[in-house]
């Protein structure tokens, strides 16, 4: 079993930043990946950053891309999002999540799930 649990989400302007951290216990070298992913009302799940458990490439979504930075800090088992430059489309729940994905920047294979996390980017 693995436990995630993300902090860090909150209320920016655009072109602020924050950022997300995701603290992992539990069996988390059983997981093959570990990801971010958001979701904003009405809409589908997207992933927005992966990585291989324990260090390799990392993965962003095109939306992402140069704007968000993810981090491992392997000694606090803590999985981070650094996001710079919101903008108010960036407003999501945001979830961290460990696993075996078929694809790293889609949620199927990801069986563990944290509560999630709002950040909320105004205009």
């Amino acid at each position: 079993q693995v436990q995630l649990v993300e902090s860090g989400g909150g209320s920016v302007q655009a072109g602020g930043s924050l950022r997300l951290s995701c603290a992992a216990s539990g069996h988390t070298y059983s997981s093959d990946y570990m990801a971010w992913f958001r979701q904003a009302p009405g809409k589908a799940r997207e992933g927005v950053a992966a990585v291989k458990t324990g260090g390799g490439d990392i993965y962003y979504s095109d939306s992402v891309k140069g704007r968000f930075t993810l981090s491992q800090d392997y000694a606090k088992n803590t999985l981070y999002l650094q996001m710079n430059s919101l903008k108010p489309e960036d407003t999501a729940m945001y979830y961290c999540a460990a696993g075996y994905p078929v694809r790293v920047l889609s949620s199927s294979g990801y069986d563990y799930w944290g509560q999630g996390t709002q950040v909320t980017v105004s205009s």
